[in-house]
């Protein structure tokens, strides 16, 4: 089994084609993921190689990709529901929190609802308020789904092929501006990746650095920056935003003794928060300053380019936020 470079979509696109082959009851359905391809090309040529009764294109009605997807799920498909973006997932907050997550549990393991929902999150495109937030930690608060939230085409790849086949609802959110990224992935059926762990991107032993998503690829460039300095941080990725794997930020907390967490989701209620407060609950006794959150402002995402930028995270405020904790 090689490894080659290839861009998250083509990592993407290579996991639903190998578990479609792999397992026939695996459809598509979704707002232009047929005649179109997809609105960001993950599926595009699949209308073709399978079928429009395995590839539906459906109305613009989130609400109804999500419940069909739950229906289907139950009854015994394994339906990929894509939605353009996780801002239009509020419009299926029914279908998504009361049912999806909820189903399993409501009827005592009777029914499972294997299928993932698939879409995008994150801003710098322009796009304003309404359609370039990153409110994935509002979704990983309900228990019954999970939440996978990839930043490489290795774990995009490794992670979906998970998703799909496991027996509980995932909500796979992809970020809408790395779909380009490159990095080695494993050709093969085979390569499935574990759900619910978190992954160590970059080893120091000067400060414990936790994100995931696109926070990894800013936190990546901050800590290339801060070595220059002599300060080695330790990146970890938590991929999963639920289940939530914390043992290895423990683990690097014990030597590190300090902690920044970066994210893309606004500053109040989100990942941060349950980090800072888990590492104060179990790890007081090493802790040697306060934990800081890098994330967007508190506003709603501006439309203008240079403003856009100064509400996101950036390397620039990680650095910061580094040297403060130091």
């Amino acid at each position: 089994m090689a490894d080659r470079p290839i861009t998250i979509r083509e990592a993407l696109s290579s996991a639903l084609r190998e578990e479609m082959h792999r397992d026939e009851r695996v459809f598509i359905m979704g707002e232009e993921v047929g005649v179109w391809g997809g609105t960001y090309a993950v599926t595009r040529g699949f209308l073709d190689e399978f079928g429009a009764k395995r590839v539906r294109d459906t109305p613009i009605s989130e609400m109804v990709i999500a419940g069909a997807a739950v229906g289907a799920a139950m009854a015994g498909l394994r339906p990929i529901a894509e939605l353009m973006t996780i801002n239009f997932a509020f419009v299926a907050m029914d279908a998504i929190v009361n049912h999806m997550a909820k189903v399993r549990y409501m009827f005592n393991g009777q029914f499972t609802v294997p299928m993932v929902l698939r879409t995008t999150s994150g801003g710098g495109k322009q796009l304003g308020a309404t359609h370039s937030h990153a409110p994935e930690p509002i979704f990983a608060h309900f228990p019954g789904m999970y939440v996978a939230v990839p930043g490489t085409a290795y774990d995009a790849k490794g992670m979906l092929k998970a998703a799909i086949r496991d027996d509980n609802p995932v909500m796979f959110i992809e970020h809408s501006t790395m779909l380009q990224r490159r990095a080695p992935v494993p050709e093969g059926d085979d390569f499935v990746l574990p759900i619910g762990k978190s992954d160590i991107k970059r080893a120091g032993d000067d400060v414990t650095i936790v994100t995931y998503q696109k926070g990894l690829e800013w936190s990546l460039e901050a800590a290339e920056e801060l070595a220059k300095d002599g300060i080695e941080a330790e990146v970890i990725d938590l991929r999963w935003l639920r289940p939530l794997d914390l043992e290895p930020v423990f683990e690097s907390f014990k030597k590190t003794n300090r902690c920044v967490v970066v994210e893309e989701s606004l500053p109040m209620f989100n990942v941060g928060s349950e980090v800072a407060a888990q590492l104060q609950n179990e790890m007081f006794d090493y802790m040697d300053a306060p934990v800081k959150r890098v994330a967007a402002m508190d506003v709603p995402l501006p439309y203008a380019d240079n403003i856009e930028k100064m509400a996101l995270p950036s390397p620039e405020k990680i650095i910061a936020a580094v040297k403060e904790v130091i």
